[in-house]
């Protein structure tokens, strides 16, 4: 049985929600956030170009078409061609496919990972924790860039190697965020009243302090997508990350920004907008959640 204490403060949270339809709830967090909402629509319409991309484009984004090479922005291509004669605006649909599956999932893996270690460091303590912590700080002394170059430097370029490259150094961020919150949570009396019961370590983790660790969690993890997107086009842009002809913004940013930078500006201006438009749909996008999330941030 759950402690007086804790019920009464889950009631105190559930009641003022109690009988309000979703839909009714989404909009009224829509209206009290409207760049959120904004980053929340980018973000779809990002998904939208991912998913349906074979279907809202014309072109093919890895066909060759040297009649139409540097083609300006007109009707048949309408944000032009690129030095391949290939159609810029279908590429950047297609790069969409590329930054959401190594955002999302180096996001995944770095923030699952790194919410298992915080909460295990919290929990166990002592020398585990100490140990823990202490190769924590060693990755966390790297800026992120730097690590992500490192890593890919030593395993290669390519898609699988640059999502390990930036799922690496998420894993200590999160891990450290997590594991404030759970040092907190594993001083509440009903984490003690399950010990004194006899349940195993196992199951007050997962019933007890996963729980409570998901709020800052989700933050994290949705503003590490648009810091996942961020590096793979860093990385693209200097020859380390996704390689030709797979459809990414950064490698064409870095086909454009260069030899065509004067005659054909719109092979870098595009790729360029589709890369700070998902980055900041997501961090407003997070920025929103960590209000809706986090009770101290919460008006009434």
């Amino acid at each position: 049985m759950a402690p007086e204490g804790d019920l009464r403060f889950r009631s105190k949270l559930e009641e003022p929600e109690a009988g309000i339809p979703w839909t009714q709830a989404l909009l009224k967090n829509a209206r009290k956030h409207p760049l959120g909402t904004f980053g929340a629509a980018i973000v779809i319409v990002m998904v939208f170009m991912a998913v349906f991309a074979d279907v809202i484009t014309v072109h093919d984004p890895l066909l060759n078409s040297f009649e139409h090479m540097l083609t300006p922005p007109g009707d048949a291509f309408f944000l032009g061609t690129d030095q391949f004669g290939r159609d810029v605006l279908t590429r950047i649909i297609y790069g969409a496919r590329t930054a959401l599956y190594v955002g999302l999932t180096a996001a995944f893996f770095g923030s699952v990972i790194g919410l298992v270690l915080g909460v295990a460091s919290a929990y166990f303590g002592g020398l585990f924790d100490l140990l823990l912590q202490r190769v924590m700080d060693v990755f966390m002394a790297f800026p992120l860039i730097i690590m992500a170059l490192a890593i890919v430097s030593t395993l290669g370029a390519g898609t699988h190697n640059v999502i390990i490259a930036i799922t690496i150094p998420f894993i200590p961020q999160c891990a450290r965020v997590v594991r404030s919150n759970a040092l907190s949570i594993r001083e509440i009396p009903y984490v003690d009243a399950a010990r004194a019961l006899g349940f195993s370590h196992t199951r007050i983790v997962l019933r007890h302090m996963v729980p409570n660790v998901m709020a800052p969690f989700l933050i994290m993890a949705s503003t590490f997508v648009g810091h996942a997107i961020l590096l793979e086009a860093s990385l693209s842009y200097l020859g380390l990350g996704v390689q030709e002809p797979q459809p990414a913004w950064g490698l064409m940013l870095q086909g454009g920004a260069e030899e065509y930078a004067e005659s054909a500006t719109w092979m870098a201006i595009w790729p360029g907008v589709a890369i700070s438009l998902a980055v900041f749909g997501f961090n407003l996008f997070g920025d929103a959640l960590r209000d809706i999330l986090d009770p101290k941030l919460r008006t009434r």
